[in-house]
């Protein structure tokens, strides 16, 4: 009678430690799930694959020339991800080769908010001076990227249609 008594504590350890085990190592994987994107000295950023743009908020052309001295309008819209007016005024605006490169117009100012887009956020809207942009005249885009950090690197960037007025004239 003791034998099948000793068995049957033996029998009820075994499953109380294989569940402890099995509940520290969920545990752990949740801790480590957490723990690695916060403790590991790398932030972890949930940013937006691009960001949402228009230049020449109001145009439906967004007819662009050149040969301007004047400046473009570009409006960065408020996504739930992303919020323009909160962020560092790091951006680069113009044609798409012009800005990979790391070329491209700085804004003529810190930019001022506005609902450009009627949806009842704010947007941000900068000025950048054509003559800086970049532009040659066979693009039918313009970009324009924000540079997360001073080093340039890691920036998001967004691309709306163009249509550039003035060629062929002298």
């Amino acid at each position: 009678m003791s034998n099948q008594k000793g068995n049957s504590v033996d029998e009820t350890n075994r499953h109380q430690t294989g569940r402890r085990r099995l509940l520290k190592a969920g545990a752990g994987v949740a801790v480590t799930a957490f723990a690695v994107p916060t403790l590991s000295g790398t932030a972890v950023a949930h940013f937006p694959p691009k960001l949402e743009i228009d230049v020449k908020p109001g145009s439906e052309s967004n007819s662009i020339n050149p040969r301007s001295c004047g400046v473009v309008p570009v409006a960065v819209l408020r996504t739930d991800e992303f919020d323009p007016t909160s962020e560092d005024v790091r951006y680069r605006f113009g044609a798409p080769e012009s800005v990979a490169s790391g070329g491209g117009a700085r804004p003529v100012h810190e930019g001022h908010v506005e609902d450009v887009d009627d949806d009842g956020s704010d947007d941000l809207v900068l000025h950048f001076l054509m003559q800086d942009a970049g532009f040659d005249g066979d693009e039918s885009e313009a970009e324009l990227r924000w540079e997360r950090d001073e080093s340039g690197e890691h920036g998001l960037a967004g691309r709306d249609d163009v249509k550039i007025a003035g060629r062929g004239h002298n």
